[in-house]
């Protein structure tokens, strides 16, 4: 390998990774109360691995939901937990009239580098994992390291795969991928700690929210540090997140830009942004044009559907979302 000179490296995990199984299952659960309940006030969590899937959060809806029968439809048979409450009186009392549901900086970004939006390393990362996973459809992960525009190493861990097998899937794709040229001197890592067959929760144990820099950009672009699943649009964590990404592709299609930050900021019960930042090419100025209030935001996106679960498969953005 040679000397670094620009490297940059993302990661992706497939959908049957312990904390990707917490995300879907918080997500699967805040869809089906909006299902029933539009209006529903949903925030869970989930802690699983070992036989044991642990569900926790706040919950306020007219819905009557079959929280096990989500869990084992995501996690197979395994022992739940269910300590889900009601919301606080304290925290509705904001959100009833309008306001933000936590406060907290949203990030969104978008750059013309791959027909996605998204930075080269992520892209690839991920599309590496999504055919890994059309062959095994179990726990694993990729990684994948550019030099420039080259790709210089690529990591990828399955469940199930053998060394030999998995291997060939990757060269294959290496070879057939035409978003990024391939090194000379790429190096391999196949299953470098060895073939495996124990994965999931048998292996691990997983939470909702851990995976922030998969879920986002990847670890080049800053994050606001707010997880998404299981949260119903009236936490902005979440709602504004999705709208900081329609506006930065927005603003690098409206300007023909190679790369757009957007920043906003809220403060809990109060309805305006704090800060609502673009950044075009390295010019900064005040976003402008949108509704950024809550209940803006989720009329604009239309965020009162159950449309979450498939948002925790493989991150929130560049998979054709209506904020993409």
């Amino acid at each position: 390998m040679s000397e670094a000179t620009n490297y940059r490296t993302a990661e992706s995990v497939s959908p049957k990774h312990p904390d990707k199984l917490c995300d879907q299952i918080s997500d699967a659960i805040l869809d089906a109360h909006l299902a029933e309940d539009p209006d529903a006030r949903v925030a869970v969590d989930v802690a699983g691995g070992h036989g044991t899937v642990f569900v926790t959060g706040e919950v306020t809806s007219r819905a009557t939901v079959d929280v096990d029968a989500i869990v084992q439809r995501i996690a197979g048979d395994v022992e739940i937990i269910n300590r889900l409450a009601p919301q606080s009186t304290e925290i509705a009392q904001g959100v009833d009239i309008g306001g933000a549901g936590d406060q907290g900086i949203m990030i969104g970004y978008a750059t013309s580098e791959t027909p996605e939006l998204l930075p080269l390393e992520v892209v690839l990362a991920r599309r590496l994992n999504q055919e890994l996973y059309e062959h095994w459809s179990y726990d694993g992960k990729t990684q994948v390291t550019l030099d420039g525009e080259y790709i210089v190493a690529v990591v990828a861990s399955f469940q199930h795969a053998s060394h030999d097998e998995l291997q060939n899937v990757v060269e294959v794709w290496l070879d057939e991928q035409t978003i990024a040229p391939v090194a000379d001197d790429v190096a391999l890592h196949i299953n470098p700690a060895g073939d495996w067959r124990v994965g999931g929760f048998d292996a691990d144990a997983g939470l909702t929210g851990r995976k922030l820099a998969v879920d986002n950009y990847g670890p080049r672009i800053p994050i606001g540090g707010g997880a998404f699943s299981g949260k119903d649009p009236s936490k902005v964590d979440r709602s504004a997140a999705y709208i900081a990404r329609k506006i930065a592709v927005d603003y690098l299609k409206r300007r023909d830009a190679h790369e757009v930050f957007v920043r906003l900021a809220y403060a809990i019960g109060y309805d305006q942004p704090l800060e609502a930042t673009v950044i075009v090419d390295g010019i900064q100025e005040q976003a402008s044009g949108y509704d950024l209030t809550p209940q803006g935001i989720i009329d604009a996106l239309q965020l009162k559907r159950p449309i979450y679960e498939q948002t925790a498969r493989y991150g929130h953005f560049g998979q054709g979302f209506d904020w993409d």
